[in-house]
């Protein structure tokens, strides 16, 4: 029997496979196309979640470049430009690779530790026992698995075949249209990297530029094809049987802007997407018996803000090290239904954000009006702050110890000086073990019965006031320096009683 059967080969898929078998877990993961599509979609990644590649040791897998990442200084919302330099700590990070890189590097990661990863084996059906999964391919293949989990996007078949609804809204208002595209030389500013249009002025790169009649949105990416997107909000909709041509986004552009980009093609393939409208919806429940949900499979929202990919892998992350401990035997109690506790909240507040900011870039007077004041506000720092945490996640605090300040939240940069220099937070969580960081070595003792599942580091810690820190799997602080009453607690709640 199959410990756990991953539905998916996308980023959240490799992910979470990535994750269990890290954990001593090797799954099988099924994906119904026989070979990567390659299709563009995500253009990067943006939030906390490159703080966790890095500390998976992907983040220098995926730029060549050991140098720890680095908080951006400016990015967007709802078509506003935030600037990140005001800020004291600045939360926002992002890493622009194309999805398709992605998922080739955790590709290659998941075969390296040993997951089975099935190309052209599409499910469709499933039957629930007390005990198992049984799962049944087009091709006739039928497997038995433990623990199922649908990563197989917002069409989720494992969610529809499991019975979860999929509650929420359907908007068709808007047109988006996107195309990789070439522009005169003449058109591009040397100085902003941005889009010089006689008529209208600079259309600033990397930022979403709204004007009274749509928004635009320019991406010369360094070494790849540039993109160029509008959304507009029209009288009647464009017919989806007449096939997206450079020329209609084009036409698109004089109406946002009220002047003319000329529009070449690529130099080779490229990328021709219209768009209509959108989802935002959250699975009824992310569990159902020995089935879950990860990712786009249990939540959809808008684009805008880049907050997809920081919201599924980071699922996946918190899903990993839970469903591995339930097949291995040391999870407590609830411990896997604490996986929609922690994540259902979060995956809530980016819908709140991406239902905002569809708000702020929408069409009239009154939003133009509304746009005003939200200005004013961005001049205050502390408002800056807020929304950077909540774009990035850095806001997320799981249910914990009220009187613990750090519990719960994502751990800092913490830099350990041992026995052998000064070593990363990041260097010490490549193997996605719990780890306990003990600056006085008062603590390790404590942890002896998990000794097992729980990595000690002794040595003073640089980056935070805690004499001590417990760090889950997930790099989500467990517990910071109490008694050893209360670490002893908390080592129980999340990894179970010692054998």
């Amino acid at each position: 029997m199959i410990d756990v059967l991953i539905v998916g080969a996308g980023p959240n898929g490799l992910m979470l496979a990535c994750e269990l078998a890290l954990a001593g877990v090797h799954p099988v993961v099924l994906e119904r196309h026989a070979a990567p599509t390659g299709e563009p979609r995500a253009n990067g990644l943006v939030g906390q979640v490159v703080r966790l590649l890095d500390r998976r040791g992907l983040h220098a897998r995926l730029t060549g470049d050991s140098t720890p990442p680095a908080p951006q200084p400016a990015f967007t919302f709802g078509a506003f430009p935030l600037d990140l330099t005001v800020l004291a700590e600045n939360p926002h990070y992002v890493l622009g690779v194309p999805q398709a890189q992605l998922e080739a590097t955790l590709a290659d990661r998941a075969v390296e530790l040993g997951v089975d990863l099935r190309r052209g084996h599409e499910v469709v059906d499933l039957r629930q026992r007390p005990d198992a999964v049984e799962v049944r391919c087009a091709d006739g293949t039928r497997l038995t698995t433990r623990f199922l989990v649908g990563a197989d996007g917002g069409r989720s078949v494992v969610r529809r075949l499991a019975g979860i609804d999929f509650p929420g809204v359907t908007n068709d208002r808007s047109v988006s249209r996107t195309a990789t595209v070439t522009v005169p030389a003449s058109f591009l500013d040397a100085g902003t990297g941005g889009l010089r249009v006689p008529g209208y002025g600079v259309v600033p790169p990397f930022l979403h530029t709204r004007t009274p009649h749509g928004l635009i949105a320019w991406a010369p990416f360094p070494g790849r094809p540039a993109l160029l997107s509008t959304t507009e909000w029209p009288d009647a909709p464009t017919s989806d049987e007449i096939p997206m041509s450079l020329a209609e986004l084009r036409a698109s552009v004089a109406r946002v802007l009220g002047a003319d980009i000329p529009l070449g093609p690529p130099d080779g393939p490229g990328l021709l997407r219209r768009l209509y409208g959108g989802n935002t919806r959250i699975a009824d429940r992310y569990r159902d018996g020995r089935v879950l949900l990860v990712g786009d499979a249990a939540h959809v929202h808008s684009a805008i803000g880049g907050p997809g990919l920081n919201l599924g892998l980071q699922d996946a992350a918190n899903l990993g090290w839970k469903l591995a401990a339930t097949v291995r035997g040391w999870a407590p109690q609830g411990l896997l239904d604490t996986y929609e506790t922690e994540r259902r909240p979060v995956a809530e507040r980016v819908v709140l954000s991406t239902q905002a900011q569809a708000a702020l870039i929408g069409p009239g007077d009154e939003i133009t009006g509304l746009r005003g004041l939200f200005a004013e506000l961005l001049r205050i720092p502390q408002v800056t702050g807020h929304i950077a945490a909540l774009m990035s996640g850095a806001d997320v605090r799981y249910p914990a110890d009220p009187a613990d300040p750090l519990a719960g939240r994502t751990a800092p940069d913490v830099v350990v000086h041992g026995e052998h220099g000064p070593t990363r937070l990041a260097e010490l969580t490549h193997a996605a073990r719990p780890l306990l960081l003990d600056s006085t070595g008062a603590y390790a003792g404590v942890t002896a019965p998990w000794r097992d599942r729980v990595d000690v580091v002794t040595g003073p810690l640089e980056g935070t006031t805690a004499t001590a820190l417990l760090v889950r799997p997930d790099c989500f602080v467990a517990w910071s320096a109490g008694d050893a009453g209360t670490l002893r607690a908390a080592l129980t709640r999340h990894f179970g009683r010692p054998q």
